[in-house]
Order: structure tokens, then sequence, then C-alpha cells
């Protein structure tokens, strides 16, 4: 239940409301519960074999991604009716309506006594979560009328572009993002550049390099150093005692 309506759960934490207000409509958790069985325990996997199908997949992929729409849009709307002014707090709303999902699995995981802190959503964003806040930025733009375009119109040219991305996703078997390369072009341009420290590095790998060689080398002579070199650091030792002996009784 928690994955199924982390969108609301999170939304409703975020604006101080009863995070257990999705649970309240009893057709939707049984249905949720009912397909949550027969997609684990149907016998022979049925359903999962089904579901599994190319061409049923794709329906239910598409279907999904209209759902996604409507969670985005719904969480801005709720946002704006609250928070007029508060664009930040729309973009949050809606991505936490869009994505709750995955932005809830890290404590879904402690629910289930699983703990696995390299899936957090906010360190390394899968798809999913990136296109759905690109949708909340739209629709929170559109509503405080910083994007010039009617509702309807932004919605359909959002959804178009997440099912028939999401499509040819699922029909190529790529998991690549549409967005890596807009990403690594901003990384590029805003988060690289000429460091004063650049210099100073090259020297420290530099030196540690020669550091390994000369290491390397001593560890080489050591190993193939005569049998008698012991005789003869121990006499050199000696000697050097005896010296630092004299020196203290004089």
């Amino acid at each position: 239940m928690l994955y199924c309506f982390g969108g609301a759960v999170l939304s409703g934490i975020m604006l101080a409301e009863p995070p257990v207000a999705p649970l309240s409509n009893g057709t939707t958790v049984l249905l949720a519960s009912l397909i949550w069985y027969l997609v684990f325990y149907c016998p022979l996997d049925l359903v999962y074999g089904c579901a599994a199908l190319l061409p049923l997949r794709l329906v239910l992929s598409g279907m999904k991604e209209v759902t996604r729409t409507w969670k985005v849009l719904g969480g801005v709307t709720q946002a704006h009716s609250k928070y007029k002014d508060g664009l930040l707090v729309m973009i949050a709303i809606g991505w936490a309506r869009g994505a709750g999902g995955g932005l809830i699995s890290n404590f879904e995981q402690l629910v289930r006594g699983v703990w696995r802190p390299e899936t957090n959503e906010l360190l390394k964003m899968s798809y999913p979560t990136k296109v759905t806040l690109i949708g909340a930025v739209l629709f929170a733009l559109q509503q405080t009328h910083y994007l010039p375009l009617h509702k309807h119109h932004l919605m359909l040219i959002y959804t178009t572009f997440i099912v028939v991305n999401k499509t040819r996703m699922m029909l190529t078997g790529s998991a690549a993002s549409p967005f890596a390369t807009i990403e690594s072009a901003i990384y590029k341009t805003l988060f690289t550049g000429f460091s004063p420290y650049a210099t100073l590095a090259v020297e420290v790998r530099k030196a540690s390099a020669s550091n390994g060689a000369g290491s390397a080398l001593t560890k080489e002579a050591c190993e193939n150093r005569p049998a008698n070199s012991t005789s003869g650091s121990l006499k050199t030792k000696n000697e050097r005692q005896a010296g630092e002996s004299c020196k203290k009784t004089d």
C-alpha cells in the first residue's frame, strides 16, 4: 500500500494532511490488493504471464504514463489552491504526487526489513523520477502563468512525450535517458571548468606515482640483496651505536 499510494501519502505529509487519507477509499485499496494477489499468487502465474506479453505491456505502460500526468497536475493544483505564489511548493507537491512511489521507496524498504541506501532516488534519480520532476516544473509554470500555454494543450504535449518515449524505450530495450545529452551539457557548462588547484592535483598524482615506483624498486632491491648484506648492516648498526655511546660518555 505504501508503494501503490506513495505519492498521495508523501504529498499529504508535506501539506500537513492526514497521510492515511488515501487508504480511506476501500474500493481502491481492495483493487490494489486484488491485483497484488493475482500477480504474485495466481495459479500457473497466468496473470503475470499475460501482463508480460509485449502488446499488453505497452498498453499498461501507456495507461500508467497517462495516470502520471493526472497525478502531477493534481498535486500542482492542490498546492496552488493553498499557496498561490509558492512555485517551489507546487513543484515539490507535484513531484511527490507523481513519483511518490520511488521517493518513498527507502521508507518502504525499511518497513519490509531491507535497507539499501544506494537506491535513494534523491541521490541517483531514475527516468520516471526525472520526467515527473520536469512535468511538475512545467505544470507549476503554467499555473503561475509563466508558461503561456493552456492547461489541456500542455497536458496533451506532456502526455504524448512520455507515452511515446516510454514506448520507444520498451520496444528498443534501451534504458538510456533521453535527457542524458542535456544533463551532460549542463554539467560541463555550470559545474566544471578551470580549477586553481588543477596543477597542484597533477603534481600530487605525479609525486604519488614516483613514490610508488620508488617503493617498488626498494622492495625489489631488498628481495634481491645478497645473503651477507645482513651481517654488513648489523655491523654498521653496531658501529653507529658504539659511536653514540662514546659521545654520551664524553
